[in-house]
């Protein structure tokens, strides 16, 4: 499910068995050096989390990417948004993201780092089969995290 009117509707209808919420965290750097890493990666994240919705369709909630420069990324930021999801009635909140700097400042909550892959000039089925292949990556943590309730 995306988080959109159509989707949202029958989310309400059916929280009680649409209990995990995806995340993506993009990390917004516009100095010239990084621009193109930084949109490049966005890219490949928004590639990957809406592969990763279409998988598990009627389970997940796609929100919307939660987007942040240097100065703002931190663990308030993630305390923050995982509070207000917890309080939504999420049980289950996975962040995925491309900034490794996520992996130490998120203890204590479902970081999914995948180092980005530039998508942009791939033909569509290496793109789709690249894709695939990060979701059987990313598939067992998500089980694993699924079967601790």
């Amino acid at each position: 499910m995306k988080f959109n009117v159509h989707d949202m509707t029958i989310f309400q209808q059916q929280k009680d068995f649409i209990d995990t919420a995806i995340v993506p965290l993009v990390h917004l750097d516009f100095s010239v050096p990084n621009l193109l890493q930084s949109s490049a990666a966005a890219n490949y994240l928004f590639a990957l989390t809406n592969y990763i919705e279409q998988q598990f369709k009627g389970r997940v909630v796609l929100l919307p990417p939660v987007c942040y420069t240097t100065l703002l990324r931190s663990k308030e930021l993630i305390q923050n948004v995982h509070s207000e999801l917890d309080n939504a009635g999420f049980k289950h909140v996975f962040y995925m993201t491309s900034d490794v700097c996520w992996r130490n400042l998120g203890e204590g909550h479902s970081i999914i780092w995948m180092p980005a892959i530039p998508l942009e000039s791939m033909d569509d089925n290496i793109r789709s089969s690249i894709l695939e292949e990060q979701f059987k990556q990313i598939v067992p943590q998500m089980i694993t995290e699924w079967s601790h309730v």
